[in-house]
Order: C-alpha cells, then sequence, then structure tokens
C-alpha cells in the first residue's frame, strides 16, 4: 500500500487566512483507490483537503435562498457549504463575487464577512466548526 506522511506543518489548510474561497467542482484530482489499497480491480478515487488544525464542536446544517435582497454575516469560524441545488452567489467586503453552482464548495474562514447576494436561488448543505444555533433548530 503507498502511503504519504505529511507533518504538522507541511500541510496547507483552508482556513489559514480570512476570506471566502471557491472550490469549483472537478478542482482537486482525486487519488485512484485502487493504487492506495493496493487492489487493482478497485473503481473508486479519494481525496483529503485539510481544513484546519482546530478540534472543536462539528454541526451540520441546510440553507437555502430564493432571489430577494443582499444581507451579510459575520463569521467567527470556519464555515463549509455545498451547493445541492441552483447557486449561491457572495461577496467580500471588497465586493468580490464567488458564484457557486451544483457541486462546488464555499469556504468561509474565520473572520470574515459574506454578503448573501439577492440573486442567490439554491440550496446547500453546511458544515460549521461551532455549536448548534438554539434559534435555527
Amino acid at each position: 500500500m503507498s502511503e504519504k506522511t505529511l507533518t504538522q506543518s507541511q500541510l496547507s489548510y483552508l482556513d489559514a487566512k480570512p476570506g471566502i474561497q471557491l472550490i469549483k467542482a472537478g478542482t482537486y484530482k482525486l487519488n485512484e483507490l485502487s493504487v492506495l489499497r493496493g487492489t487493482p480491480e478497485l473503481k473508486g478515487q479519494i481525496l483529503d483537503v485539510p481544513v484546519t488544525d482546530k478540534k472543536q464542536v462539528l454541526t451540520m446544517g441546510y440553507y437555502a435562498l430564493q432571489p430577494s435582497v443582499d444581507y451579510s454575516a459575520e463569521f467567527t469560524f470556519i464555515e463549509i457549504k455545498v451547493v445541492t441545488k441552483g447557486k449561491m452567489v457572495v461577496r467580500d467586503v471588497e465586493g468580490n463575487k464567488y458564484v457557486a453552482e451544483v457541486g462546488d464548495v464555499l469556504v468561509f474562514s474565520p473572520n470574515t464577512t459574506v454578503i448573501f447576494d439577492g440573486e442567490s436561488d439554491g440550496e446547500v448543505v453546511y458544515f460549521k466548526n461551532v455549536e448548534a444555533n438554539p434559534s435555527y433548530l
């Protein structure tokens, strides 16, 4: 079995600096499971993407927006949104626009203000490293 070992200092974490990252579907090249597992007849691929080195609570949720008005939110934690339907359009405070479509991933790092654009019309599954908001339960 082939194995790569990276030390903590060699990893590049998605939360390394504040901001928004858009990872388009197909951005990463996945590793072949047949090679990793030493099983030539195995058909599949896998890839781990390091997000953070912090060990905290993890919450999953569902989120949907329909075309309406812009609104902003301050993220003091890491949140990852995977678009499952339609599109999500967000901007940062500098005005950079990110359009995420089905299969795309949005990563909001801590200390980031995100403006959710009124043209958004979609659904996501999200994960955040903070306790669930009681008003969202």
